[in-house]
């Protein structure tokens, strides 16, 4: 992991695309916050991170992600890339039936998918005042989010 952090505070990270990840980037995202004074948006902050980063994770397992995270009038802006081409997909939301809230004996069996999946990116899109993606040469994306103060 190297960490570079500008005059004003910004961040640009590199991570091994781990499970960790994310623990660590909201550590990291949520100290900066405090240091700007902008610790009343930290769990929105760190909520979009969380989800923007496991999804780098996800499209690519065990190469290199990076984080990058910048002050804005107004706003903050995190940015994660990641090597894949695949763009990410917003699925639907659907309402859950009161047999999916209960426990699943299957939860931590490996590859177990619930169905209860895919929110991820409605919560980036419902806590951000903006966000996209940006195709960069020769492969990969930046996936972007814009917080309001």
């Amino acid at each position: 992991m190297g960490v570079e952090a500008g005059i004003s505070g910004e961040m640009d990270i590199a991570f091994l695309a781990a499970r960790t990840a994310p623990g660590w980037a909201r550590s990291l995202i949520e100290l900066r916050l405090t240091d700007w004074g902008m610790g009343r948006i930290a769990a929105d902050v760190c909520l979009v991170a969380g989800e923007l980063i496991a999804n780098a994770v996800e499209s690519t397992p065990d190469a290199e992600i990076r984080i990058r995270f910048t002050r804005e009038p107004m706003a903050v802006l995190l940015a994660v890339w990641d090597s894949s081409d695949a763009m990410p997909a917003v699925t639907p939301v659907r309402e859950l039936t009161l047999e999916e809230l209960g426990a699943d004996p299957r939860a931590l069996d490996p590859g177990h998918d619930d169905g209860t999946g895919g929110w991820g990116l409605p919560i980036v899109q419902a806590l951000s005042a903006a966000c996209g993606v940006r195709v960069t040469e020769p492969r990969g994306k930046w996936v972007w989010a814009r917080i309001a103060c």
